[in-house]
């Protein structure tokens, strides 16, 4: 699914109006009643209470009109909160309040002084709060009377739904411009906005729904939009049923190169990743000192013991070995458990050169690579870097405040500097790819901020590789199931431990379940 600016959705608006004749009415129309329905499946018991509706003077405020009239036309008990004077509100959203008030909705304008205790008062048996109060076009700071207003409702222990984007953050950037409303539920028009799927500005979105407003596809088809949301109904298209006559050649062959002393844990996982992810086969290149080891802990896995420059760590007397393992192989995990001892440096570095078949690089690979970065350039196969934000931030050498800050560009400027696909971990994982494309995934949750984690996504995102996706299709699968995997298992029993080797059992039935849907 696409994910806009406020300039971009702006644009639409008006393209809609002006070249596809609908009244801008008409959109308002759709996106109040289309809230409208969200809120009452939401919240079913709504009849049965209070309903509060803060409205600001633009459009935004307009479309808190029309929840209000559909809800009071379903017996609802409606109050409507004007933070501006009736007579400065022009256009649509002046037409939709002089519906509301013809309706005999109550309604109370602010007119001067003592509007913030007096909805102190009046909202402590209110159900529900509504803000309509600013839209996607705020860049300013909030200030004065919306400001005490956004303070008074975020104290109140009531529910809110913020109506498009909650008042007070930055569509684009999901920064917080003064203060803003924490929603338990935000209903966006049309198309999610980058702000809403930021880390920062999700903090205060609450649940997402995207609802269909009838603006024409073509409009955005024609718009140039280079971030997306992993859509999940995209990713079940691409799991396919498996023949009868199958074997397992015919679900790719991984090798992963991982572990050294105190490490193997990371190597085991990486495999178990890969395996329950659906590859048909996997071979681990391991420390030869290590060897006995990896074949008491993986019953289903092959292994080949790589010759050790040093015992229990790998360098370049490993190499020409790796390198003819990959014959026959449809991807190479790199990375995990192999530690970073000088020997291992020049082994990645010489890996990453000479290989021809896709390589995805994660933990220790990634702090070999950032001795220097600019290896990359001189890969002649595709490579998928896999950092958490402080790995990230060694690659650059920057803060992990500063990848943080600024992650979905941060992570388009890199791909296209280097020529690779990267997945840059955390809440909100971004995908990036060298032509400038952005995915951001949905799932996920804090309970996998445990070891292991990345691990097994590296053995995930190398499988699928392995068996034939494509490699974005192959990232996005990967960050969505190994997400939601862990947000089934955190729904049944909490997110406080929950393992790596938890989200590793629960793959297979996450992957089946998308694909029988």
């Amino acid at each position: 699914m696409k994910v806009v600016t406020s300039a971009i959705i702006q644009r639409l608006d008006r393209r809609a109006i002006e070249e596809c004749g609908i009244p801008g009415i008409v959109l308002m129309e759709n996106a109040g009643s289309r809230a409208a329905e969200v809120i009452e499946s939401y919240y079913p018991e709504l009849i049965k209470k209070k309903v509060a509706v803060f409205s600001g003077k633009g459009n935004n405020g307009g479309d808190g009109f029309v929840i209000a009239r559909h809800l009071f036309n379903r017996g609802v008990k409606v109050k409507v909160y004007l933070l501006t004077a009736g007579n400065s509100l022009l256009g649509d959203a002046k037409t939709n309040f002089e519906i509301v008030r013809h309706l005999g909705i109550d309604i109370l304008e602010f007119k001067g002084e003592g509007l913030v205790g007096l909805i102190r008062d009046e909202t402590r048996d209110c159900g529900l709060i509504i803000d309509a109060i600013f839209g996607t076009g705020l860049n300013s700071e909030v200030r004065g009377l919306f400001r005490d207003v956004i303070e008074v409702l975020n104290q109140a222990d009531i529910p809110v739904v913020a109506v498009d984007i909650p008042s007070g953050l930055d569509a684009d950037t999901g920064k917080v411009l003064g203060n803003c409303i924490k929603a338990d539920l935000t209903i966006t028009f049309a198309h999610p906005k980058v702000g809403l799927l930021i880390p920062e500005g999700t903090e205060y979105v609450g649940d997402l729904e995207v609802i269909d407003i009838s603006i024409p596809k073509y409009l955005i088809e024609e718009e140039e939009i280079q971030n997306y949301v992993i859509d999940r109904d995209e990713l079940e298209s691409l799991l396919k049923p498996r023949y009868l006559n199958s074997h397992k050649g015919d679900f790719g062959h991984l090798l992963v190169v991982a572990g050294s002393i105190g490490k193997t844990g990371a190597a085991v996982l990486t495999c178990q990743g890969a395996m329950r992810a659906g590859a048909g086969l996997v071979t681990l290149g391991i420390p030869e000192s290590l060897n006995p080891i990896m074949e008491s802990k993986l019953t289903e896995v092959m292994t080949e013991p790589l010759p050790e420059s040093i015992p229990g760590f790998l360098g370049t007397l490993a190499f020409e070995k790796i390198i003819a393992l990959t014959e026959k192989k449809g991807a190479l995990a790199l990375g995990p458990g192999v530690s970073t001892s000088d020997g291992t440096v020049e082994l990645v570095h010489r890996i990453i050169k000479e290989i021809n078949i896709p390589v995805v690089i994660d933990a220790d690979g990634l702090n070999a690579l950032a001795r220097d970065v600019n290896i990359l350039k001189k890969a002649k196969a595709p490579i998928v870097l896999t950092p958490h934000p402080g790995e990230m931030a060694r690659l650059m050498n920057a803060s992990a405040a500063e990848i943080q800050n600024d992650r979905i560009e941060i992570s388009r400027r890199f791909a296209q500097e280097y020529n690779v696909y990267l997945v840059l971990k955390g809440f909100k994982t971004i995908i990036a790819d060298p032509y400038g494309n952005i995915w951001i995934n949905p799932t996920g949750n804090p309970g996998m901020a445990t070891a292991g984690m990345g691990d097994v996504l590296t053995g995930i995102l190398s499988s699928f590789i392995a068996q034939g996706f494509g490699i974005m299709d192959a990232a996005k699968l990967a960050v969505f199931s190994h997400g939601l995997a862990g947000d089934t298992i955190a729904s049944e029993r909490g997110e406080i431990g929950l393992l790596a080797t938890d989200v590793v059992e629960r793959v297979p039935s996450i992957l089946n379940e998308l694909r029988n849907r």
